[in-house]
This record gives C-alpha cells, sequence and structure tokens, in this order.
C-alpha cells in the first residue's frame, strides 16, 4: 500500500486556528511525529502533505495546514494556500480549541466547505482541560452550530482518536476513482497493445506513471499487455496471432502510431483514458470544438498537474503552442502554469490546455474543470487536442461512445 501514487489516495486536510492543535492531532492520529509542534503561533506555514498508510482506513495523505487566521506579514498569502488545499480534499477535519470561543473564520470556513459538499468533521481538541459537563455542554452548542459530526478530542492524552477514523470510514466519498482506467473497456484475455515512446523526455530505467497504472489495470481485469516503442508498434501487431481490442499510445506519438498501423484498430491515448478516469471527458471534448474558433492573439493556458524538469522539446511548453499554431495559421499567446496551483484569472484566456492530470486526485482535477466551465472558458487536455491537430479525434474517441456522440454533435 505504501506504494499507492498519492494521486489515488484519500485526501485529509487539517483546518483551524493557529495553536488549535492541527499539528499535535496528525502526530496523534498517526502515531508519528509526522508534523511540526509549536507553541510560537504560525508554526505551519505552507501546506505540508504526508503519503502513509492509515489504518484501518488505507493509503491517505494528510495535509497540516496553516491557521485560518494567521496575521503574520505573509498571513494572506498562507491563507490563500491554505484554501487552495480545499480543492483537493477529500475529507476536511476543523480543529477547534475547547478553550477558545468560535471565530468567524470557523463559521466561514464550515460554510465553504458545505458549500462545496466536502465531507468536514468537528474536532474539538484540548477536552484535557475541560470538565465532563462542560464537555457535554460544548459538544451539543457545536452540533447546534454546525450540523456535522463533532469529536471531543485530546491530542495530549490521544483522546478520541479512534472516534475520528470510525468518522473518516463513514464518511469517505464513495466514488473515489470508481472510473476505471481501462479495464470496463475490455474483456478478459483482451490483448492491448501499449505504445511508450523512450525519448529524452521518458524517466530512466522506468516507465511513467500512466503507464504503469494502465497497465496495472489491464492485468488486474486479467488482459494481457504487450509494451512497445512507437517504431516497432506495427511489428508487434504483426506477430500477434489476432488482433489486438485496444491500442493505447502516448499522445506524443498519436500521429505516428495512426498512421502506421490499420485504419480498423480501436486506437486511444493514455491522457485521454485518464481524462475520463481523474475528470470528466465530456467538457473536455466539448472545449477541442473550440479550437477552430481561436484568433490572433487569444491567450492559451497550459496547465499541468506536477513540476518537472523540462526538456528541449517539452511537450507542454514546445510542441503543443507549436502544433495548436500549425494547426489554427495563428498568432496565440501562452501562459504556463504547473504543480499545485491552477490560475486566479482563468477569463483571461481563450483556451485552457491540461495535462493528463496523472499526479492530481479526481477531487483536484474535477475542480479545475469546474472552474473553466463555470467561467465559460473551454478546456481541453493533451491528448484530445493532440489527437485533434493531427486529425484523429474521431478515432481516439470511437472507444468512448457518449464522448464521441457529444464531439459528433458540437464540431
Amino acid at each position: 500500500m505504501e506504494t499507492t501514487p498519492r494521486s489515488n489516495r484519500l485526501h485529509i486536510s487539517f483546518f483551524g486556528q493557529t495553536n488549535s492543535g492541527k499539528s499535535s492531532l496528525i502526530n496523534a492520529l498517526t502515531g508519528q511525529n509526522i508534523a511540526l509542534v509549536s507553541n510560537i503561533k504560525g508554526t505551519t506555514t505552507d501546506p505540508v502533505y504526508k503519503a502513509m498508510e492509515l489504518l484501518p482506513i488505507g493509503p491517505v495523505v494528510l495535509i497540516d495546514t496553516a491557521g485560518i487566521n494567521d496575521t503574520t506579514a505573509l498571513g494572506q498569502l498562507r491563507q490563500e494556500k491554505t484554501m487552495d488545499v480545499l480543492t483537493k480534499t477529500d475529507i476536511a477535519l476543523i480543529v477547534f480549541d475547547s478553550t477558545e470561543p468560535i471565530h468567524q473564520e470557523d463559521i466561514r470556513l464550515v460554510h465553504t466547505l458545505k458549500k462545496r459538499k466536502i465531507p468536514c468533521i468537528a474536532l474539538i481538541n484540548k477536552i484535557d482541560v475541560l470538565k465532563t459537563d462542560s464537555l457535554d455542554a460544548l459538544r451539543h452548542d457545536y452540533e447546534q452550530q454546525f450540523s456535522i459530526p463533532v469529536v471531543p478530542v485530546s491530542a495530549k492524552n490521544n483522546d478520541g482518536i479512534d472516534a475520528i477514523k470510525k468518522q473518516l470510514i463513514h464518511l469517505r466519498p464513495k466514488d473515489i476513482h470508481t472510473v476505471p482506467i481501462v479495464r470496463d473497456l475490455l474483456h478478459e484475455g483482451d490483448t492491448v497493445v501499449l505504445v511508450t515512446p523512450i525519448d529524452s523526455a521518458a524517466p530512466k530505467g522506468r516507465i511513467i506513471l500512466p503507464q504503469q497504472q494502465t497497465l496495472r489495470d489491464i492485468l488486474d481485469h486479467k488482459g494481457i499487455a504487450i509494451v512497445t516503442q512507437e517504431t516497432e508498434c506495427a511489428q508487434a501487431i504483426k506477430n500477434l496471432h489476432q488482433k489486438p481490442a485496444l491500442v493505447i499510445t502516448d499522445s506524443q506519438a498519436f500521429g505516428y502510431v495512426a498512421a502506421n498501423i490499420d485504419a480498423d484498430l480501436p486506437l486511444t491515448s493514455f491522457s485521454i483514458l485518464f481524462a475520463r478516469h481523474k475528470g470528466d471527458l465530456n467538457p473536455l471534448v466539448q472545449g477541442a470544438a473550440t479550437i477552430n474558433h481561436l484568433k490572433d492573439g487569444d491567450k492559451i493556458l497550459i496547465a499541468e498537474g506536477c513540476t518537472h524538469h523540462r526538456q528541449t522539446d517539452d511537450i507542454g511548453t514546445v510542441k503543443i503552442p507549436k502544433w495548436l499554431k500549425e494547426a489554427t495559421g495563428k498568432n496565440l499567446i501562452f501562459d504556463h502554469t504547473s504543480g499545485v496551483s491552477f490560475t486566479s484569472s482563468i477569463t483571461d484566456y481563450r483556451l485552457v490546455i491540461h495535462c493528463g492530470g496523472c499526479m492530481l486526485n479526481s477531487k483536484a482535477m474535477n475542480h479545475r474543470i469546474h472552474t473553466a466551465t463555470e467561467s465559460h472558458v473551454p478546456i481541453v487536455n493533451y491528448g484530445i487536442l493532440i489527437a485533434y491537430v493531427h486529425g484523429i479525434l474521431h478515432r481516439a474517441l470511437e472507444p468512448f461512445p457518449e464522448a464521441l456522440h457529444i464531439w459528433n454533435t458540437c464540431k
């Protein structure tokens, strides 16, 4: 379980006032000193992420955040980063200091969590200093005020830890990664050809995460996977006794693979599979229909969910801008973001082009898609755009009838 990718883990975030005991509770919950604890206010600055196995819940990411009332010189920036954590939070734990009154920041936070439909639990910390009758009254007040589960705890004495875990199990979203990567497109015993180019951007000694996870999904469904580079793809297919059920390629090799395999072979890309697995394929397909309407001077945002060392022929900063300019014949302006930050000015853009999102959890990827669509800014992902500029999007969507129908309707 420790090797579970962070993007596939339950994201549990701790919020609250400075010195409410967030970091101490993380340490108590995990039985480890993984969060820095101090009586000095503002000890936790940027959000801190810790991937681990939390029994009996399973693989999780615990996120410690700065106090929502941070009044230091960098407090506003820290609070913005804290609120950005909401975009990837599956369950929120709000830590209250039992010796302090409920603050307006706490009330606003709970309201925001409910508005975003993020399951949340109120943790009344430092109960070791309260009398039993005072605690009962305090718990009742919190339940009346917020109408969310309330768990009295003591990080100092480890009281209430089992109750927190029970609530986490109860509130765990049932729909995390319910959309498979590829196995629902296959039957047991089907052969799938995976095209994985080994170029300057490929990590030494291994294949990239989307390829690993797709391969595992095929094997889990008792499929047969043939892994090859694009230059050997045609020969690999010829070596088979029967045609493969599906060919999946790295998006960058879309054009080459499509031109070198039989036209009747089902073909798609890892990026398109992950658009469906992590987010929502349909609005991304709709976004592709706007490419033909781009004009000179339009601003395009190219967003990636991770940071990496960029090669001279980098897909996001070099290849996609080149392909898009060639396909549209327009003089376009490109901006780039990467990592946990998305953008606070999405309406400045005529189109958002997003990576496959393999390093983001579903919550974060769907938030980005929702942010774009709610702002009426078209959004498309790498695989869909690359298939479009190579004139093969219709073929790449054939394994997905609903998305193909949307494409045929809106193009």
